[in-house]
């Protein structure tokens, strides 16, 4: 079985900083890609940010130069440190990471729950 647990999510106000992290468990013999999915009230779940095992990043328009992705591979971890929050950052959170478990030929992806982000004043 394999778990993906999303953490660090709450309410903050504009201009402020969070950070969510997010890691992969279980029976995973390796990882592609892991990244960072949002989804706002009455909108479509857009990709926010990603990054391969080699450290290859990319990221949506509208959060380049604000937000930062980074992992830690022994870890099985994915951070997205996000800056300079706007209420429009405000959304639901899904971490993916798209692995290959035990007794699997070929890769999939796999999701957490989801952690919410307010930007409020």
């Amino acid at each position: 079985q394999v778990q993906v647990v999303e953490s660090g999510g709450g309410l903050v106000q504009p201009g402020g900083s969070l950070r969510l992290s997010c890691a992969a468990s279980g029976s995973i013999v390796s990882i592609s890609s892991m990244g960072w999915y949002r989804q706002a009230p009455g909108k479509e779940r857009e990709l926010v940010a990603r990054i391969t095992d080699d450290g290859i990043t990319t990221y949506a328009d509208s959060v380049k130069g604000q937000f930062t992705i980074s992992r830690d591979n022994a870890k099985n971890t994915v951070f997205l440190q996000m800056n300079s929050l706007k209420p429009e950052d405000t959304a639901a959170y899904y971490c993916y990471a798209r692995l290959r478990g035990a007794g699997a030929r070929s890769y999939s992806n796999y999701w957490g729950q989801g952690t919410q982000v307010t930007v409020s004043s």
